[in-house]
C-alpha cells in the first residue's frame, strides 16, 4: 500500500513538473515570436517640420528608405538614439530619422497656432523672391523648411524679426539652446503668408517687394519694408497709383524702417514725384492703410521718438498731400512667453514685440 501511495505521488510530482516545464516552453517561445514580429511601444509622439522627411532602416545615411513622410504627418517615436529617433507612421511603416527634424506635440500646436493668427494679420505688401525660396518654420537658418516659394509667386509680408544666428534647438525636446554669441551674425527675416494662408519665416534679403521700377529706382539702396496703395489717377490711356512705402537703410535693426515717403503720379509731366518724405525714425509693424467716411485714405503707424517714448501716429492724405491728424502713447501689452518671437523676451525696453503690437492694432479696431 505504502509502495502505491509512494508511486502515486511521484507521477503527481512529475505531471506538475512537465506542466511547469511546457508553460516556461511556451513563454520561451512567445517571447521568440514577440521579438521577430511583434512592435514596439512607443516612448512619444512627434510631426513632421520639413516639406519632405525620409525614414531609413538602419541608422545609417545610405541605408534603404522604408518611407517618406511629409510635412504635418504625425508620427509614434520608438526609441531614441543621441539626436537620432527610430519612429512608426500612421501606416505601420518604421524607420530612423534626424530628430532635429521633427517638432513634438507642443511645437506642432505653436505653429499652428501662430499660422492662424497669421491669416487675420495685415499685410505689408507682396514680395517675391529672387530665386527658388525655402521657408522655414522658425527665424533660424538651421530649422526645417516646410515648403518653398518660387520665383513666380509672391506672399503677403506681415512681420519681420532680427535673430542672432545660431544651432536650431527643436521646442519641447528638453534641449537647452547654448547663450547667443553677442559677436555672431545677426539675421533680417521677414514672416510672409502664403496663397494657401500658411506662414512662415524667410531671409529678408532674399526677397524683392512688388513695386514698378519707375518707383523703386528711388530706393537708392534702401530696404523698402511696406508699401501701400493711396489711391489712382488715369493719365492717357493708363492707370497711375500713388504710393506710400516705409524704408530702412541699416538693417539688420530691430526696428522696421527708419523712413517714409509718399509718391505721386504727376499727370502733367508724366512722372513720379515726391509729395511727403521723413527720415531718421525707429518704425515698427504694423503699418495700416484703410478710409474713412468719406474716402480719404487713412494711415497708422507706430515710431519711437528721440525720448524712447512710443507713439502711434495717424495721417491722412487728401488733395496729394499727407498730413498728420493724431498722435497718441502706445502702450506695449506684456508678452506671452508662449507667444513671444526669439528674439523679443530679451529686447529693449523700446523694442516692442511684434505679437502685442498686432494684438494693440486688433483691438484699436474696437476702439
Amino acid at each position: 500500500m505504502s509502495r502505491l501511495r509512494l508511486c502515486e505521488s511521484r507521477f503527481r510530482t512529475s505531471r506538475r513538473a512537465a506542466f511547469a516545464l511546457a508553460v516556461a516552453l511556451a513563454a520561451l517561445v512567445c517571447a521568440a515570436g514577440c521579438r521577430r514580429h511583434g512592435r514596439q511601444s512607443p516612448i512619444g509622439e512627434a510631426y513632421v517640420a520639413p516639406m519632405l522627411l525620409n525614414l531609413r532602416q538602419e541608422l545609417a545615411p545610405r541605408a534603404p528608405v522604408t518611407a517618406t513622410v511629409k510635412h504635418g504627418d504625425r508620427l509614434q517615436i520608438l526609441e531614441r538614439r543621441r539626436r537620432m529617433a527610430k519612429v512608426r507612421t500612421e501606416q505601420g511603416q518604421e524607420g530612423w530619422t534626424d530628430g532635429q527634424q521633427l517638432l513634438s506635440p507642443k511645437g506642432m500646436a505653436r505653429l499652428r497656432r501662430e499660422s492662424e493668427r497669421a491669416r487675420h494679420l495685415p499685410s505689408q505688401g507682396k514680395a517675391s523672391p529672387f530665386d527658388l525660396l525655402n521657408v522655414h518654420i522658425t527665424p533660424n537658418l538651421a530649422s526645417p523648411s516646410f515648403t518653398q516659394l518660387a520665383p513666380d509667386a509672391d506672399a503677403d509680408v506681415i512681420g519681420r524679426a532680427v535673430t542672432i544666428r545660431g544651432p536650431y534647438v527643436p521646442e519641447g525636446t528638453g534641449q537647452q539652446a547654448p547663450p547667443p554669441d553677442p559677436n555672431a551674425l545677426r539675421d533680417d527675416w521677414s514672416l510672409v503668408r502664403l496663397a494657401d494662408g500658411r506662414s512662415g519665416w524667410v531671409l529678408s534679403r532674399l526677397l524683392m517687394m512688388n513695386l514698378p521700377d519707375e518707383v523703386t529706382q528711388f530706393a537708392d539702396r534702401h530696404r523698402i519694408t511696406s508699401y501701400f496703395s493711396l489711391g489712382a489717377v488715369q493719365d492717357r490711356d493708363q492707370t497711375r497709383q500713388h504710393w506710400l512705402w516705409t524704408t530702412i537703410s541699416t538693417a539688420p535693426e530691430k526696428y522696421q524702417f527708419d523712413s517714409i515717403r509718399v509718391f505721386v503720379w504727376n499727370t502733367r509731366r508724366h512722372r513720379y514725384e515726391t509729395v511727403y518724405h521723413e527720415r531718421g525714425l525707429r518704425g515698427y509693424y504694423p503699418v495700416t492703410v484703410d478710409r474713412t467716411e468719406d474716402g480719404t485714405p487713412r494711415i497708422r503707424l507706430l515710431s519711437e521718438g528721440k525720448d524712447g517714448i512710443l507713439t502711434q501716429r495717424t495721417f491722412l492724405f487728401r488733395e496729394n498731400r499727407l498730413r498728420q491728424t493724431e498722435r497718441i502713447p502706445w502702450r506695449q501689452p506684456v508678452v506671452d512667453p508662449e507667444d513671444a518671437l526669439p528674439n523679443e523676451l530679451d529686447g529693449a525696453r523700446s523694442d516692442p514685440s511684434w505679437w502685442s503690437r498686432i494684438a494693440s492694432w486688433i483691438g484699436s479696431l474696437w476702439n
